[in-house]
């Protein structure tokens, strides 16, 4: 595997260090999972006659040179994730909780032969496809000595003379879309090519990235640092930077490599949004959940990982309002403006109601099943969500679902985000719920559990009915999961039933219709029959769990 850095790093499983691909042959063509060494397919070639033998000597036949198979493909998932706590809040220097969701992003990493020489990127979900001569790339201004970054450096900021080398390639992409369109995937191509010049080399394998994803675009869920964290996890793997992820990783090397795609997807964020907070790749990258606050906006904000923080179901309900974050955002600055000292005790309350959640969960005692802890929780779910009427930023829509979840007495409910369209989410509770959370993603018949003890409540079912009947976008996730995951090779135990598991290649991919048919293809977790929820036993995936 060719890239900037030849590493070959003491740590990383076999899986991952596997030779680059000589083939001709097109990606296509590659349909066996394992990885041969070239001494392995030595000894698998025919042996030599003796038809060449002279003086009843066998004559040593000149042996062609054994060329390498194509690399397999392999998968990388990154979660959305929601603001739980604290929202508004935290722009005027308070503190938020921010968490994972079980909403995904899933980017299939397929090698081509060498004689490419292009690099691709497909992401079928917003139209866009585009390709990329490698070797017409600005190499030379990247690998300049003063420019040059490698895997462990920190970019805090982007390079101007970078940003302009690029900007021919970016332009080429989708020129004749309409201005919104071409917007989105120009942002994605940048972030893309500044992160696969940072991290790789002229002498980078041809690939094609195609990106699949479950999080709703421009609704605050954090798809584009969902998107950001595959992409630097994808080229670190490429270029033999990670270690890992397996079930025996310490803490610590864990930690070390969220860490290192967590700093490489900022720098991809940077390139979508210009100046990101950075907690939605922090996120995304390490699941779970975070605090964070930023007192002083010349400096980055402080984040602290919640490692503690309870896996919960949640009900995510899309209004498809669309709304303006700097909308709602001055709608909060001119409240404070005009009335101060009310504003002011507002904003304090929500962050009264952060640091009573942040309490419960890093106390010592805490026990996140103890049904008086969840009851805490929602309880501060509905107080956060009043305080955000108050100052103005919910949205009639948000507030019918609101009380159509109230009115079913299902969990309790608050909008996410900046409020003013966008979504709401509901903590559900115990006996609602149909699906069964494991904090490692791995409940399944092996373990002796009944899968269908998650079968829906009626009165579940009764309620996303009249949430869909009313134009609203529901979707049952989990709340605090795992961060980035790995799928190396991209095999998968599905319920196709072939032989040595199902291999996933672009063909399928693409073809994969809508959520369900991405979840059900290559999702984190496999779903059960209609009606049955959720159950966290896909075998493959793994991830990076300090």
């Amino acid at each position: 595997m060719s890239g900037a850095l030849e590493i070959a790093h003491p740590s990383l499983p076999n899986t991952l260090a596997a030779p680059s691909s000589d083939s001709d042959s097109d990606a296509s063509s590659s349909t066996s999972n394992a990885v041969h060494t070239p001494n392995s397919l030595a000894s698998m070639a025919s042996p030599p006659t003796n038809d060449g033998a002279v003086n009843g000597c066998a004559r040593p036949l000149p042996r062609r040179k054994n060329s390498s198979p194509l690399m397999p493909p392999f998968m990388v998932s990154a979660p959305g994730k929601v603001i739980v706590y604290g929202e508004h809040a935290v722009v005027h220097g308070k503190a938020a909780i921010a968490a994972a969701i079980s909403l995904r992003s899933y980017l299939l990493v397929t090698f081509l032969s060498k004689s490419k020489r292009t690099v691709s990127l497909r992401f079928p979900d917003v139209d866009l496809a585009h390709s990329w001569n490698i070797d017409d790339l600005p190499w030379a201004v990247f690998s300049a000595p003063n420019k040059k970054k490698y895997y462990y450096d920190l970019v805090t900021v982007l390079d101007p003379e970078l940003v302009e080398s690029l900007q021919p390639h970016i332009k080429a992409v989708s020129p004749d879309q309409p201005e919104h369109i071409r917007k989105i995937h120009q942002a994605s191509a940048s972030a893309f090519l500044y992160l696969f010049l940072s991290l790789g080399s002229q002498r980078s394998s041809p690939c094609i990235y195609t990106l699949r994803s479950t999080i709703p675009i421009g609704a605050g869920l954090g798809s584009s640092a969902s998107i950001a964290v595959c992409l630097a996890a994808a080229l670190l793997l490429q270029i033999r930077a990670l270690s890992g992820p397996h079930p025996d990783q310490p803490s610590q090397e864990s930690e070390l490599q969220i860490e290192r795609i967590n700093r490489w997807a900022f720098v991809g964020e940077m390139c979508i949004h210009g100046n990101p907070s950075g907690v939605d790749n922090t996120v995304s990258s390490g699941g779970k959940a975070v605090l964070f606050q930023r007192t002083d906006y010349s400096r980055p904000p402080t984040v602290t990982p919640l490692r503690d923080f309870p896996e919960l179901p949640l009900l995510l309900v899309n209004t498809r309002q669309s709304r303006s974050t700097a909308t709602e955002v001055a709608k909060v600055q001119n409240l404070k403006n005009a009335h101060p000292v009310i504003a002011e005790q507002l904003l304090s309350a929500i962050n009264d109601v952060t640091e009573s959640a942040h309490q419960l969960i890093s106390a010592e005692k805490f026990d996140p099943k103890d049904p008086s802890a969840l009851q805490h929780l929602g309880d501060l779910i509905t107080i956060n969500h009043g305080l955000l009427v108050a100052l103005g930023v919910s949205h009639p829509k948000l507030e019918r679902i609101r009380a159509l979840i109230d009115h079913a007495g299902i969990g309790w409910t608050k909008l996410t985000g900046a409020g003013g369209g966008g979504c709401a989410i509901t903590i559900l509770k115990p006996e609602i719920s149909s699906r069964p959370v494991s904090r490692h993603n791995s409940v399944s018949a092996a373990d002796g559990l009944d899968l269908k003890v998650g079968k829906k409540s009626r009165t579940l079912v009764d309620l996303e009915q009249k949430l869909v009947a009313e134009g609203f976008e529901k979707f049952e996730t989990t709340l605090a999961g795992d961060g980035v995951g790995v799928l190396w090779p991209a095999v998968l135990h599905n319920v196709s039933g072939e032989e040595g598991g199902e291999e996933i290649d672009q063909e399928k991919f693409l073809e994969a219709e809508g959520n369900r048919g991405i979840e059900k293809l290559v999702g984190v977790n496999m779903d059960l029959p209609d009606g049955e929820g959720t159950a966290e036993f896909r075998e493959g995936w793994k991830f990076w769990r300090p």
